[in-house]
């Protein structure tokens, strides 16, 4: 008997091993066009993209019980030369995490977007592509990522990192509950081996964060969402906060609402601390209107979004675009933008029109 039961006990456990699936999904995105963007570093006609070049590779393993682990890898490059891109960006720039989820929520370790970077993407109507039309990377997140000192998610990473993403990083997406869902996600310090001194509140000589330094905050980002039921949510919105190495922060805030299936119409207001490393013009806000709207084939896109920095004059951005699908993963897109931006004098007291045209073919496989 007691044989019978073991066997039984045995008999259950290959079972459950030899049933147990994974699946390995290669994809990516291919994008070039024609650009040309006046008072700017690109102001001949040349080759661009819209979105990121990328590929990927992710997967998900079903351990059993309602236990999946899964990763996800992502290389970036660029198509006309090849090269990873930057030059000197990391391998897996998109990211590189794996992790498990279950009935807890999802856990996943790695480098990737931060949890606050991640959700207001849905936001924005280029869909979070960094652009010269779009708005994702300089005003609907205050400039956050711009080249400010000590600002963006990592401004104490090595070089090529980028300003948008945790580097060590820990995240923790709760299940989807009555339509609202909790996203955290923490650094540690281990990336700080950055090879510029951060002046911030210091000197030259004696900067606040130095050379080489583990100085610095823990790195956190923090977001809440809630979306209507459907495939196709009706409404959803966001808030959220980060906190990054030298404890600059950035609070966000947005919506969308669709009238109709056709017709997406956004907003979004942040606001970006720099108190801690900066001891005048300290603090910088910005909003965003937007929408999308679906007609045959196509999609109209618009965006009209301002920053105002302390002390400095602000930057005003209007942009229109359109994408016209030739296939379900295909599609030909035109951009216009006009963006009034301060000239680089501290402080700025005087701007520029940059305009920007863009002309490109855009594929997902």
């Amino acid at each position: 008997m007691k044989k019978s039961i073991l066997a039984l006990a045995l008999m259950g456990a290959f079972s459950t091993a030899a049933f147990a699936q994974s699946s390995v999904v290669i994809y990516g995105t291919l994008d070039a066009g024609i650009t040309k963007t006046t008072n700017s570093a690109n102001t001949a006609l040349s080759e661009g993209k819209r979105d990121n070049n990328k590929l990927g590779f992710r997967g998900v393993e079903d351990l059993g019980s309602g236990l999946k682990a899964l990763f996800q890898l992502e290389i970036r490059f660029e198509p006309d030369t090849g090269v990873i891109e930057g030059g000197n960006r990391p391998l897996f720039q998109g990211q590189s995490r794996v992790g498990l989820q279950g009935d807890f929520g999802t856990v996943r370790l790695g480098r990737a977007l931060t949890a606050l970077q991640e959700t207001s993407t849905l936001f924005e109507p280029w869909s979070g592509m960094p652009n010269q039309a779009g708005f994702q990377t300089d005003i609907m997140v205050a400039g956050y990522r711009a080249a400010l000192p000590g600002s963006g998610s990592d401004p104490l990473g090595v070089a090529g990192n980028s300003g948008n993403r945790f580097a060590n990083g820990l995240w923790y997406n709760t299940p989807v509950y009555n339509g609202f869902q909790l996203n955290l996600n923490i650094a540690s310090k281990e990336n700080n081996g950055f090879t510029t001194a951060l002046v911030g509140r210091g000197t030259p000589a004696a900067p606040q964060y130095p050379v080489g330094s583990l100085a610095g905050a823990y790195p956190y980002s923090v977001s809440a969402t809630y979306s209507a039921p459907g495939t196709l949510p009706q409404y959803s919105f966001y808030v959220g906060t980060e906190r990054n190495a030298t404890e600059v922060k950035w609070h966000s805030v947005g919506a969308y609402y669709r009238p109709i299936p056709a017709l997406k119409l956004m907003a979004s207001y942040g606001k970006q601390d720099l108190g801690h490393i900066a001891a005048t013009n300290d603090t910088i806000t910005a909003w965003m209107l937007g929408a999308n709207y679906t007609y045959g084939p196509g999609m109209f896109r618009f965006g009209y979004g301002q920053k105002n920095p302390d002390g400095q004059v602000k930057t005003k951005q209007i942009s229109v675009g359109y994408d016209y699908n030739l296939s379900p993963r295909t599609y030909l897109y035109l951009d216009l933008s006009q963006k009034k931006i301060p000239l680089a004098t501290s402080p700025a007291t005087s701007d520029v029109n940059q305009n920007h045209y863009a002309l490109g073919i855009h594929h997902n496989f």
